[in-house]
C-alpha cells in the first residue's frame, strides 16, 4: 500500500495515486476508496485493479490539507493504508483513519 504525490504548477491541487498491492488486496475482486473527499461514499471512488493483483486511483485534492481515509476490499474488509501519512482514531468505530497530507514539503 501507499500513494504517490504530485503537485498542480500553482501548488494549489495536489493529485494523490492510492496504490494498493496484490499482496495487500488480499485476493479482492474490488477496492473502493472512502475517505473525507467523498464523503465517506462506499462506491463513490472505486480502484482500478490491474491484471497482476494490484489496484490503483488517482484522486485530485486540494493542497495544504489532510484528508482520512480507508480502503473497503469487496465491500466488506476495512484497512488502513501501512504507508499513511499518519493515523487519527475513527469516531465511529474502534479503529484508525490513514490520513494522506497534501502539503509540499
Amino acid at each position: 500500500m501507499g500513494f504517490k504525490k504530485s503537485f498542480s504548477k500553482d501548488h494549489k491541487k495536489c493529485t494523490v495515486t492510492f496504490m494498493v498491492s496484490a499482496e495487500a488486496a488480499q485476493g479482492a475482486n474490488t477496492i473502493n476508496i472512502v475517505g473525507d473527499f467523498n464523503s465517506w461514499s462506499s462506491t463513490d471512488t472505486p480502484m482500478k485493479k490491474a491484471k497482476d493483483g494490484s489496484f490503483s486511483a488517482k484522486i485530485e485534492l486540494d493542497a495544504d490539507k489532510e484528508y482520512q481515509f480507508r480502503y473497503l476490499l469487496d465491500n466488506s474488509k476495512w484497512e488502513n493504508d501501512w504507508n499513511a501519512d499518519k493515523y487519527i482514531p475513527a469516531p465511529y468505530s474502534n479503529a484508525d483513519n490513514s490520513v494522506v497530507v497534501t502539503a509540499k514539503i
